[in-house]
């Protein structure tokens, strides 16, 4: 990594950079307000779920009041950017953090360090672990998540034995073990179930896994389903599968809920997805931060923040929206 910038505060925006992808939010007024301040860390700042949670934290923090300063980490999984940042907004004096985890182990010295410090640190989206790492966390139930993945994509093969590809996203995160084990018991398998044919590690990145769905091809060319991360790894994956001549006799499912992912959905590039709601997320941290900063009250366990399947061919026993819905519900 390379060395930490210095710190800018410029009279628009807060700009901070510590060596790692980086956006600072504008205050109200254009300046400093003199009120809370609110320090976000996301995985990336190019993934279009990170923007809209950022976008989101940004906003409620306007309606608060309240001073967001933002930052990402270079690459999912980059989680020495990420102690970098949290060490920064720590000196910073921000009164809470706000951060997907990209190892959600890896990340705990220094949110310890943070806690230790009396700032209090809510997970958004990836739990750590453990969950009691943190003072909450504010996610989607992701095992669910993958469940409902795995339950149609298993009814989308219609009693047909799945011969499944699994595109992954990056190991030691709580999101990819949690919609991994998820789709698993939904589809009905277990990780050593013959039915599964293969599996990559794509960081959730389309190219990742493009390259990765290639590979898998090659060593499974008459595979028939299809278990993705996020929709980003999706697209790479088709993108492989069509090339390849065989996209159309994979079933494809996933999760995220971007309004490209739903686009996606609609054009029949991805079975279905399920859709998440980053705002409420990205809102209801803000919410908790400010709240500490003004009379202590801290929040504590996990909260829901909901998901729903999206997909224009439902099948029995899993409940689904069409994605009519989902263009009015979807983000990014």
């Amino acid at each position: 990594m390379t060395s930490r910038n210095t710190v800018r505060i410029a009279a628009i925006c807060c700009a901070l950079t510590v060596g790692l992808t980086s956006v600072a939010a504008c205050n109200r007024d254009g300046g400093d307000s003199g009120g809370v301040k609110v320090g976000l860390i996301t995985k990336t700042d190019t993934n279009p779920f990170f923007v809209k949670i950022r976008e989101a934290a940004k906003k409620e923090a306007e309606a608060k009041g309240a001073n967001l300063v933002a930052l990402a980490g270079k690459f999912d999984g980059d989680n020495e950017g990420q102690v970098a940042a949290i060490e920064n907004l720590v000196s910073q004096g921000v009164k809470g953090i706000l951060i997907t985890p990209n190892s959600s182990s890896g990340i705990l010295a220094a949110i310890k360090k943070a806690r230790d410090a009396g700032v209090i640190v809510i997970a958004l989206d990836t739990a750590t672990d453990p969950e009691n790492a943190v003072d909450a966390t504010f996610a989607t139930d992701n095992k669910e998540a993958g469940r409902l993945q795995g339950a149609w994509v298993k009814g989308a093969l219609a009693g047909k034995a799945p011969k499944l590809l699994m595109l992954d996203g990056t190991p030691g995160g709580t999101v990819d073990t949690f919609r991994h084990q998820g789709f698993l018991e939904g589809i009905g398998l277990t990780e050593n179930s013959p039915e599964v044919a293969g599996k990559e590690n794509t960081n959730g990145d389309q190219t990742k896994a493009q390259t990765a769905m290639e590979n898998l091809l090659q060593r499974v060319p008459d595979a028939n389903s299809l278990y993705t991360i996020n929709e980003p790894a999706a697209a790479g994956g088709y993108e492989a599968a069509k090339k390849a001549g065989k996209a159309g006799q994979l079933v494809i499912g996933s999760v995220d809920g971007s309004c490209t992912g739903v686009r996606n959905v609609k054009a029949g590039i991805i079975g279905a997805t399920v859709l998440q709601f980053p705002a409420k997320m990205a809102e209801q941290g803000v919410d908790a931060v400010v709240a500490f900063a003004q009379n202590g009250t801290k929040p504590s366990g996990f909260t829901n923040t909901g998901s729903q399947l999206v997909t224009d061919k439902p099948v029995a026993g899993v409940p689904s929206k069409d994605t009519a819905w989902g263009e009015q519900n979807c983000w990014g």
